[in-house]
């Protein structure tokens, strides 16, 4: 992994988080996008996120980003918001969610193959040029 700063993935990540923030905050009466776009949407956000900082390989960190994910939904199981001590509303506890479920996690592997097609067809693109 390399460090390095990417302005195009940096005004990705600034459009996901504002989609993020307006599906959290305006949409969040439409069941279906605030239940499961948001946790497809979110797995992108965090790809573009690291892609913003640093150089990786994308079929690795995807691997990473749903291990992660994965990992902060069962860790909802064991009400970790409430455990680390933050207060229901807050922006951590918001962040870390509240209620496992497995809905989420298919909804994050989703997100994560959504990912895995511009991958494969950069990589086609690459190998047959």
């Amino acid at each position: 992994m390399k460090i390095q700063f990417s302005l195009k993935y940096f005004l990705f990540t600034l459009i996901l988080f504002l989609l993020e923030v307006l599906i959290a905050t305006k949409l969040k009466n439409i069941f279906f996008v605030r239940a499961y776009l948001g946790d497809v949407i979110v797995v992108v956000l965090l790809f573009t996120l690291v892609k913003t900082f640093t150089k990786i390989k994308d079929i690795k960190l995807i691997l990473g980003i749903f291990i992660f994910s994965c990992l902060i939904e069962f860790a909802q199981y064991f009400n970790i918001a409430e455990k680390l001590g933050f207060k229901p509303g807050s922006i951590m506890y918001i962040v870390i969610g509240n209620s496992f479920s497995w809905i989420d996690i298919l909804c994050y592997a989703a997100g994560c193959l959504l990912l895995l097609i511009p991958v494969y067809l950069l990589n086609k693109k690459t190998i047959t040029s």
